[in-house]
């Protein structure tokens, strides 16, 4: 990295910026400036804050088909959702902290090696099987022996992205349900989710793996439109962003009196970001005392550590060493631009290859990503964008017509970061790297970026645009908290850049799998 501490030693007024990712618009059925420390990623903005836009996008309910050979699939967005088809079973060690079962002398960690082992009902094995699991992943084997003990103890839990933590928590859940007549329409489970896009696609999950549960009904706690609101949630399981579901609880539209199980997917951010987690600690406050709590996410900075076992107190928990955090399979390239300028200029020669499989550009604010889908969209490549100021039954159709692949390229902020899981997605180009605010690199958010491709064991591209000292700092920062090289690419051989990324988009494409690939070196596949 000898190129980055040379530019690194040059000085450059920090650029701040923020990017509130508000989720608004209907019920599920079925940035370019960084977002920093103090930005908020609450689920409801203020009108003064949002401005309405139309989406003319339409979509489809097409199934993407293609799988892995033998491969299992995650609780991701599932096939119907064009999620990922294929469970990369990671083969790290994961270092498990027993609070309860480390206290008594002689009693052994339990795990499982089938699902069989569990003594799940035969209704919960079939929704199981039809989404393609035919063993455990380490981090179940490992969770679900703990998440389903009686009685319910906490959890915290850290594993990668395509682990199957998304399957584990919903499992715990469906097993706990009563579908007494006087529980029917009684909600018992409540998981939170920091975007409407990421509580949809946990939705469906939902609704697939509890199938064949006769009775089940499983409802979303996200901004509805006027005509739909006061209407009572008589789900059984309630999926939600914390400010809604806040909202519904104190109007008496959802009962929290028989919730049973509390889950926050992406726990990290949740609890670490200041508007979603004061609204997650008063979305627990409304609940019973004696909840089960849950807590899953690939990333649990040391900042977050403390307030996570106070939220969930004396709490399993199962952690991935830090060197394990970096997601296999993608190539991280960063490409040297000049000015601003030329900066915009190489992401529209980028679009090509962009088109190839699916893409995601991330940029810092909501005002950046209207920009540059305007020029786009102006000088006749068609991309969509996703922001916060879309209202909430827009924003639907543009992820549902992403996932359907009607739309190719999707210029994002960070509301797409986290969780989504769109099958396609070959490419993530950071065409702003994502900074803490205070001038300094945000790696847990550069991760969840670039593990929106990648993605269960397939391969991916991830290219940071860099521009000028401070982004090379943010590079620099970015590759020495991971321990990996970034590959520079040759701004002047369009060519070259061209081929690199091109083998590795197709190469995923193919449904290659990718083992424990090594960033920086050629692009080793196995067919």
């Amino acid at each position: 990295m000898a190129s980055l501490e040379d530019r690194v030693s040059k000085p450059e007024n920090d650029q701040t910026g923020g990017d509130a990712t508000a989720s608004t618009g209907t019920k599920a059925t079925a940035p370019i400036s960084t977002s920093g420390a103090t930005s908020s990623w609450a689920d409801e903005a203020s009108p003064a804050d949002t401005n309405s836009k139309t989406a003319t996008v339409e979509t489809n309910s097409e199934k993407d088909t293609s799988s892995l050979a033998n491969a299992q699939l995650d609780g991701g967005a599932t096939a119907a959702l064009n999620g990922s088809s294929g469970l990369y079973d990671s083969t790290y060690e994961v270092d498990v902290q027993l609070s309860d079962l480390q206290k008594q002398s002689g009693n052994p960690l339990a795990s499982i090696k089938s699902f069989e082992e569990l003594g799940l009902a035969e209704n919960i094995l079939k929704g199981i099987y039809q989404m393609r699991f035919t063993k455990p992943s380490k981090i179940q084997e490992k969770a679900l022996p703990l998440l389903l003990a009686n009685p319910p103890q906490n959890m915290i839990g850290q594993s990668q992205s395509g682990t199957g933590k998304t399957a584990a928590f919903i499992l715990n859940i469906l097993t706990r349900l009563d579908f007494s007549s006087g529980m029917i329409n009684q909600p018992q489970a409540l998981i939170l989710a920091p975007s409407r896009e990421l509580a949809r696609q946990i939705l469906g999950v939902c609704q697939i793996m509890g199938e064949y549960l006769d009775g089940l009904k499983v409802e979303a706690a996200i901004p509805v439109e006027r005509e739909q609101r006061g209407k009572q949630i008589v789900g059984q399981v309630v999926v939600g962003t914390p400010g809604t579901t806040m909202d519904l609880i104190r109007r008496r539209l959802l009962n929290a009196t028989h919730i049973k199980v509390l889950v926050l997917d992406e726990a990290d951010n949740m609890l670490d970001q200041q508007g979603l987690g004061d609204q997650c600690i008063r979305v627990k406050q409304l609940l019973p005392r004696n909840i089960q709590v849950v807590l899953f996410s690939a990333t649990f900075p040391d900042r977050v550590v403390g307030f996570a076992s106070k939220f969930a107190p004396n709490a399993n928990t199962i952690t991935l060493r830090h060197e394990e955090l970096t997601v296999d399979g993608i190539k991280q390239l960063y490409l040297d631009c000049p000015t601003e300028e030329d900066k915009y200029t190489s992401l529209v020669r980028l679009y090509g290859m962009m088109t190839i499989g699916s893409s995601i550009i991330f940029v810092r604010t909501k005002k950046t990503a209207l920009e540059i889908e305007q020029r786009m969209n102006h000088e006749g490549h068609a991309v969509a964008c996703l922001t916060s100021d879309y209202e909430g039954s827009n924003r639907d159709v543009i992820i549902d017509s992403f996932r359907s692949g009607q739309s190719k390229v999707l210029i994002a902020t960070n509301v797409l970061s986290r969780g989504i899981d769109v099958q396609t997605v070959s490419l993530v180009v950071n065409y702003d790297l994502p900074d803490d605010g205070k001038g300094h690199a945000d790696p847990q958010t550069y991760l969840h970026r670039i593990g929106r491709t990648g993605r269960f064991g397939r391969v991916g591209v991830a290219i940071a645009m860099v521009c000028g000292p401070q982004s090379y700092r943010l590079v620099k920062e970015i590759s020495e908290y991971f321990a990996v090289e970034m590959t520079s690419l040759p701004y002047n051989d369009w060519d070259q850049i061209e081929e690199i990324v091109k083998k590795v988009v197709k190469s995923s494409r193919a449904g290659a799998n990718f083992t424990k690939a090594t960033v920086g070196q050629s692009s080793d596949t196995s067919m």
